[in-house]
């Protein structure tokens, strides 16, 4: 008979396990299990043509989708992510006794077996495909690890010529597969540059020779352009009414580009049914966490910084755009294991690459750094479907992925070595020195496509190129301190602003419905304040290298002074437009459009850069006879000892790294940019002087504030958190919903086992696990999402009783090789060997283990007995909670 547990849910009564109603095989009888046993090949999936928008799981026949929508809570939709190889169990049916069967280091078990038993054990090692992880878990590091040294096992075994052949094309694939993502990355940087470029100028005027051609081609070489007609010439205005109808047609042409980028990125729009209360999965900064209810049941809320819903109050559906913001941030958390699908998909990359076109063309406050590393790695997760091994295993994959935001970055500043670095540095969370060498590769194969394109016209790959004729003078030394003060500073605050702006700004209702109407205000602000300032009307890129060029003589950009007595004009125009683009990166920052903040960042930096420069030029032309200057000041003009570009540049580098706490891959950008060894150490002291400051100001990145705005479960591999308390004091209860016991008997009846899952996914953990016990003792694990597929795979849920004990079967021996195989039989599903730590085991293990290991749970024992399991989710809560209070 069955009976009710005190908290609701159903157990075995001792002795009447038969009681209940049976399984369609209950009435065999129960033998020790075998490898033969676990052939899963005739009840698993086919091989199918999947992307980011299929189905998690379907049946081999094609009949029905993975839809299983439980009784009382929305689960998430299952879609393809990547794939679980299945595990085998007890040690008669493990990988390695199989792998040894296949191979033929068995030798009395193959003469019994014959022929037949080696084919079968090599076709189905790995051929069988049940789950694909699911939408906002994360990813199971080790089990991928086992699993593709095992597919590796295999391969290396076969010693003929085709056995070798195909070993050598195995190794080669990593680096066919990063060529490939290289080149297809410096197209696309191609092609935004040039189109952006074309469409650029079209806010001014156009060309009546060729409308595609910008300002610049249109009037090469004359003096006199009359081939650009402005749009006030065009409607044949004279006087001050040209001027307004250049301004209306300014700033219309900046709404229109803008609000078609908005419409083109609300396109992405990607709501799935979740028990995560995420309001946010992109950088508006405006997430709003839901209150927790107060209960006394620790997995109520105790799953992370992820808000769960319940029944009563199920959560709403998540919303995000991918192609919004830079994608850095989400980036480098799908790096660290966490699964979000779509956001690295087709429809993604097109979309984006698009609108960050638009976007640029508007001149919004806005660079393509950071979206083009979110579009390289969209390039990256798309090749890997060429190659079965990185695209079925998930470890894999982000080895491949590392390299591909690497490439982003290095087609983007034309600095390859800078891209390593920033993959390094930022965004990968594994990082071996093998994906190292073929990250570096990666990168010189798109730099070398992108000089063979050749974007810009000059031949170069950088997007700007400055060389300083002079050297820096020691005196110099104390003000590149002092800039990297200021910028780290400058670039703290700014991190403190827009998480201001978003939570006051952002949290009007009207805004937070409509996210065009954001947009075209802050088009419209944009139009109206940068119009009548040159260095703000110009593109960001262009403005930093005019910031950061040393003055020549035919110079028109206006910051070349010829005389002492015009520096204070210069310094009146340059604090304003500080202030404009100060303001207008902060506004523009996280609106529904592709934005990055590298080269706004620097621009901004680069303002500050300049005034200082300036300031210290001023100085020594008053005052050239002080000692401090040495010789310097009598030897020619302004910028025989005072070169204000380099200071300009040393500024912006410092600022971004206030901003992004990037810092040796900065030193190394801003040296790849200038080419110049002799400034190598301004900019690295710069660098250091800054990050220093910004961590004093405010600990956080801008990409670690929008990792714990919208919540994401990062647990960072950087971090070093001090622990007073060890595991037993944050492992919950052992509850009889969370558990799996066949104590009294190894049959569970699969209702049992559907209400149990859905309280795990009530919780959020639908990356979770049930532990399945026996008198107490931790005898095995079964993960959520094997489990779900295992029980969707029943004809009559109802009725039937699985198996869960791993030392049964349901079939006579003697019909080992005749026998189909049963659905109600879950030990293939079953991880005898989960992770385990004593309940006194230090915390610093524990961290040590999911970083490391990047586990998704781990199990704590007492006295060998089971104590209960912590998740993921439930350590990087109890991480943050740490930061809260300062402990860290």
């Amino acid at each position: 008979m069955v009976e009710e547990d005190d908290d609701g849910d159903t157990s075995f009564s001792p002795g009447a396990g038969l009681a209940t109603p049976t399984s369609p095989a209950a009435t065999r009888r129960l033998h020790s299990a075998r490898a033969s046993d676990l052939d899963l090949r005739s009840r698993l999936p086919s091989r199918l043509q999947l992307d980011e928008n299929s189905n998690l799981l379907a049946f081999a026949d094609g009949n029905r989708n993975y839809t299983s929508v439980p009784n009382t809570a929305t689960r998430i939709p299952s879609r393809a992510g990547s794939i679980l190889i299945p595990k085998h169990h007890h040690r008669s049916g493990s990988l390695g006794v199989r792998l040894a069967s296949a191979l033929g280091f068995d030798q009395s078990r193959r003469s019994s077996r014959g022929e037949a038993g080696l084919a079968e054990s090599k076709v189905s090692l790995f051929t069988d495909e049940r789950v694909w992880y699911d939408q906002f878990t994360s990813t199971d590091w080790v089990h991928d690890s086992i699993a593709d040294a095992f597919r590796l096992r295999d391969l290396r075994s076969r010693k003929d010529f085709r056995g070798r052949l195909w070993a050598w094309f195995d190794g080669a694939q990593g680096w066919i597969l990063v060529a490939i993502i290289g080149c297809i990355t410096a197209c696309f940087a191609y092609f935004i540059t040039v189109t952006e470029t074309a469409i650029f100028d079209l806010k001014e005027g156009y060309c009546t020779g060729h409308w595609l051609l910008n300002k610049e081609r249109c009037c090469y070489g004359e003096e006199e352009c009359l081939a650009w007609r402005s749009w006030g010439e065009r409607m044949n205005f004279e006087g001050a009414g040209r001027d307004w109808a250049d301004f209306i047609g300014y700033v219309a042409f900046v709404i229109l580009f803008a609000v078609a980028a908005c419409l083109l990125t609300l396109l992405t729009k990607t709501e799935i049914p979740s028990n995560y209360s995420l309001t946010t999965l992109d950088e508006n900064l405006a997430a709003v966490p839901k209150p927790k209810e107060d209960s006394e049941d620790p997995d109520r809320n105790g799953t992370g910084e992820m808000g769960v819903a319940n029944e009563k109050n199920p959560a709403p559906s998540t919303v995000y755009y991918p192609a919004a913001g830079s994608g850095v941030a989400e980036v480098k958390v799908i790096l660290s294991g966490f699964v979000v699908h779509g956001y690295l998909g087709v429809k993604t990359l097109v979309v984006k690459t698009l609108a960050v076109i638009l976007s640029l063309a508007a001149g919004l406050s806005l660079g393509k750094e950071g979206p083009y590393v979110h579009i390289a790695t969209c390039v990256g997760n798309i090749a890997c479907r060429l190659f079965s091994k990185y695209n079925h295993n998930d470890g894999k994959r982000r080895e491949v992925l590392s390299a591909a935001a690497a490439s982003g970055v290095g087609v983007a500043f034309g600095a390859p070595i800078g891209g390593v670095l920033f993959s390094l540095e930022e965004v990968s969370y594994y990082f071996p020195p093998k994906t190292l060498f073929r990250t570096f590769f990666c990168c010189i194969v798109a730099a070398l496509s992108l000089k063979f394109l050749n974007p810009y016209g000059t031949g170069k790959i950088v997007i700007f190129e400055v060389r300083y004729m002079t050297d820096w003078k020691f005196f110099e030394i104390f003000v590149f301190i002092l800039l990297g003060v200021l910028s780290g500073a400058l670039g703290a605050l700014f991190i403190k602003a827009s998480a201001v702006w978003a939570r006051t700004f952002r949290r009007i209702p009207a805004i937070k419905r409509w996210p065009v109407l954001e947009v075209a205000l802050v088009a419209l602000v944009t139009g109206l304040i940068s119009f009548w300032n040159r260095y703000t009307k110009i593109a960001v890129t262009e403005l930093l290298f005019e910031l950061a060029s040393p003055c020549k003589l035919d110079t028109s950009s206006g910051l070349c002074p010829t005389s002492g007595d015009q520096i204070p004009g210069i310094l009146r125009e340059l604090g304003i437009a500080f202030i404009i683009k100060s303001f207008l990166t902060t506004i523009t920052f996280g609106i529904k459009v592709p934005a990055g903040i590298y080269v706004p960042s620097m621009v901004v930096g680069g303002f500050l850069g300049r005034i200082v420069g300036h300031s210290v030029q001023y100085m020594v032309h008053s005052y050239p006879g002080a000692s401090i200057w040495g010789e310097c000041a009598a030897n020619g003009g302004l910028e025989s000892c005072v070169t204000p570009g380099v200071y300009a540049l040393v500024a912006a580098g410092a600022t971004m790294c206030g901003v992004t706490r990037l810092s040796v891959t900065l030193a190394v950008i801003l040296f790849e940019l200038t080419g110049s060894l002799d400034h190598v150490l301004p900019f690295s002291l710069a660098v250091l002087v800054a990050k220093w400051t910004a961590d004093a100001v405010e600990p956080l990145s801008i990409y670690d504030l929008l990792t714990n705005m919208n919540s994401y479960p990062l647990l960072d591999n950087k971090l070093r958190p001090v622990f007073t308390a060890d595991l037993g004091d944050i492992t919950p209860a052992v509850r009889s919903h969370r558990v799996i016991d066949i104590s009294n008997s190894p049959l569970v009846p699969a209702p049992l086992l559907r209400r149990k899952l859905e309280h795990l996914h009530n919780v959020g953990e639908l990356d979770g696990g049930l532990p399945v016990l026996q008198h107490g003792v931790l005898v095995g694990l079964i993960p959520a999402p094997d489990l779900e597929f295992a029980l969707d795979k029943l004809e009559d849920e109802e009725g039937s009783l699985c198996l869960m004990a791993q030392n049964a079967r349901w079939h006579d021996a003697e019909d080992e090789e005749e026998h189909e195989s049963d659905p109600t039989d879950f030990t293939p599903y079953i991880d005898p060997a989960p992770v385990a730590l004593d309940i006194h085991s230090p915390m610093d293990l524990v961290f040590q283990c999911f970083v490391k290991l990047g586990l998704r749970y781990i199990c704590v024992l007492r006295n060998g007995q089971y104590a209960g399991m912590v998740h993921k989710k439930s350590f990087v809560k109890y991480i943050k909670e740490l930061e809260h209070k300062g402990e860290t």
